[in-house]
């Protein structure tokens, strides 16, 4: 057996597949319609770089898996990584998400000394981007460490 890909549960499909695709970069796999058998619509998203997958799932009150939305039921949040990277690159990438639906949080390049910053999806989610220090960095915490 094997994880095949996280499933989350959204309340806007196009608004979600907007700010995954344009805001994250995601891919659209492949996408289904199961409300005939009491489902809904979803989309499998893959990312280009890791080759993981997500899977977003849009239940309309008819189906037998709806229920009211409550951000972050049990999902804390999705974490991406820039690898090694500047912080300005996730200054970059924050100010994308929010242009394509994401909201702010507290935690910026500027509250986590240039490490992560997250913001929220359409649907309330945290999303986490984070890096890894450059070569210089590394070197200033050696050479402060020595």
């Amino acid at each position: 057996m094997r994880l095949q890909q996280p499933g989350l549960r959204v309340t806007h499909l196009g608004r979600s597949l907007r700010f995954y695709t344009k805001g994250l970069g995601l891919r659209v796999v492949r996408r289904g319609d199961t409300r005939g058998w009491g489902g809904g619509l979803w989309v499998l998203l893959r990312d280009p770089r890791s080759g993981r997958y997500l899977e977003l799932n849009w239940y309309p009150p008819t189906s037998m898996f709806y229920s009211r939305y409550t951000t972050g039921e049990a999902l804390d949040h999705i974490d991406f990584t820039v690898g090694v990277r500047p912080r300005a690159e996730i200054d970059r990438i924050v100010r994308r998400l929010l242009r394509h639906g994401g909201r702010p949080t507290r935690f910026t390049t500027t509250t986590t000394s240039g490490w992560m910053a997250s913001v929220r999806d359409p649907d309330g989610i945290w999303i986490t981007i984070g890096r890894r220090p450059t070569r210089a960095e590394r070197r200033a915490i050696a050479d402060a460490a020595a």
